[in-house]
């Protein structure tokens, strides 16, 4: 059973300094905190992510063990000039398929960037559970999102 989730926010900054900062994991740390934390191996380059796999281990609200999973960063063509998309094409040992697309273009406003978690996962029984959990994770992650763009990216810069 396969299943996808997707949910669309408006964040108030430039789709170029959006792109900027969904290319590093630092802004992945800061957007999954608390409810998810990642552990990457030595000698990982935070700076900004490299296309192909990277191994985290993840604990659920920063303390309980809950595995490791792939982050498999890739960088589809854009379907226009205007749109960026970044691809995790990850799995771990409880997730089969956690295919996250992140698509970025500016805002229908014109004002700031429309910034979309689209999210197909597998997951055999574990489906339904995983499925509800990231419904979760994403309006949290999106939330997050908006109050660093509110903030100048305050957080970040520390």
């Amino acid at each position: 059973m396969a299943t996808t989730v997707e949910l669309t926010t408006h964040i108030a900054a430039p789709p170029e300094t959006v792109w900027r900062r969904v290319m590093t994991p630092r802004l992945l740390d800061y957007v999954a905190a608390p409810l998810i934390r990642f552990r990457y191996p030595k000698g990982f380059d935070h700076q900004r992510w490299q296309v192909g796999q990277h191994r985290a281990k993840m604990r659920f609200m920063g303390i309980v063990p809950i595995g490791w999973q792939i982050i498999g960063i890739e960088l589809p063509a854009s379907p226009d000039e205007v749109t960026k998309l970044l691809r995790d094409n990850g799995y771990g040992p409880m997730i089969k398929r956690w295919d996250h697309w992140i698509v970025i273009r500016p805002h229908l406003s014109g004002e700031g960037t429309q910034y979309t978690d689209r999210v197909h996962i597998e997951a055999s029984a574990l489906t339904p559970f995983i499925t509800a959990y990231a419904k979760r994770f994403y309006a949290h992650r999106q939330k997050r999102w908006r109050e660093l763009a509110h903030s100048d990216f305050a957080a970040l810069e520390g």
